[in-house]
């Protein structure tokens, strides 16, 4: 049967060795979790540095108490510390069951769960469970809850107290050596299991490139002379316009060229302004050789004509012409 414990509740433990993990809801700005536990001694603080079993620590000395490390299940993603309590040594009194964000509050880690399995029984319902809910929603640290000693035997608490300086600030409440300087916490020699930094997931190499194709950087000021530029053959033939020309339509033929004013010879078949010779077929103003077949304006009184129009009565200006005769009849007159 699990026990659904509430904040400051306990439950006896009558397994041997027990599972401690801790579960959440991954997703966008959730932050990573770690499993992390400390061995306090009667006066409630570690004996030595060697107490704290995190992830750059993940074992304790005594063998009793280790980390699993990180699993992704249905219910999303744990970290788990396992503890054999019957090897515990009798000088430590409590083991504390931590849960730290990385680069974030737990106001956005949802779903945070710790769960007590018996390790002995396989994938049995665990033990007991607990939500952990942090109170300012500022924590970047939680103490889930802790395994103490009660007679010959064990009980869990559920605590959820919470830090808001994070790991390292609830380590140095119960005595680890934490370097507060930056350059120490980088240096080999730093003291404390704090000083290592946490470790990064590993990131993929990047791919090999191939040293004649490498792509120089742009050259900086203190350079002293720029790096020679490899011209471009020449170009032969015709040189080339400095600028695109647009290119003529051909999709139609162009209109021949027009001229300027009136061409010396009228065109065919339409009046025509008077020109030196005079249009076909249609009546033209008094010149000295009137137009063929149609009837001519009279002349001045007194005056004939130089040569009558062809084929149609002309007005009498004086003597008929005796060698008058009528045309010939065309075809058009023939009859059918």
């Amino acid at each position: 049967m699990t026990h659904a414990m509430l904040k400051g509740s306990n439950v006896p433990l009558q397994a041997t060795t027990v599972r401690a993990v801790l579960r959440w809801a991954p997703g966008q700005g959730v932050p990573d979790v770690d499993a992390s536990a400390l061995l306090l001694g009667t006066d409630g603080r570690v004996r030595s540095d060697e107490d704290f079993v995190f992830y750059n620590q993940p074992r304790h000395p005594s063998g009793q108490v280790w980390r699993l490390g990180k699993k992704r299940v249905a219910e999303g993603l744990t970290d788990t510390i396992q503890t054999d309590l019957s090897g515990v040594e009798p000088s430590v009194a409590r083991i504390l069951l931590v849960a730290s964000a990385d680069g974030a509050a737990f106001d956005r880690a949802a779903s945070l769960r710790i769960l007590l399995y018996d390790a002995a029984a396989g994938d049995a319902e665990p033990l007991a469970h607990f939500d952990v809910k942090p109170e300012t929603g500022q924590e970047t640290a939680l103490i889930c809850g802790e395994l103490y000693r009660r007679g010959e035997g064990w009980k869990f608490r559920a605590l959820g107290e919470g830090y808001s300086n994070g790991l390292k600030g609830l380590a140095t409440d119960f005595g680890i050596s934490v370097d507060e300087s930056e350059g120490a916490d980088e240096s080999e020699g730093a003291d404390g299991p704090m000083s290592a930094p946490r470790p990064e997931p590993a990131a993929p190499a990047p791919a090999p490139s191939a040293p004649s194709q490498s792509v120089p950087g742009p050259p900086t000021p203190a350079q002293s002379a720029p790096a020679p530029s490899v011209s471009a053959p020449p170009v032969t033939g015709p040189e080339q316009p400095t600028a695109v020309q647009p290119l003529p339509d051909v999709s139609r033929p162009l209109p021949p060229e027009q001229p300027a004013g009136v061409p010396a010879q009228p065109g065919y078949g339409y009046p025509q302004q008077p020109a030196a010779q005079p249009a076909y077929g249609y009546p033209q103003p008094p010149a000295a050789r009137p137009g063929y077949g149609y009837p001519q304006a009279p002349a001045a009184a007194g005056v004939t004509g130089a040569q009558a129009g062809y084929g149609y009565p002309q007005p009498v200006t004086g003597a008929p012409d005796p060698d008058f005769r009528l045309p010939p009849q065309g075809p058009q007159f023939v009859g059918r």
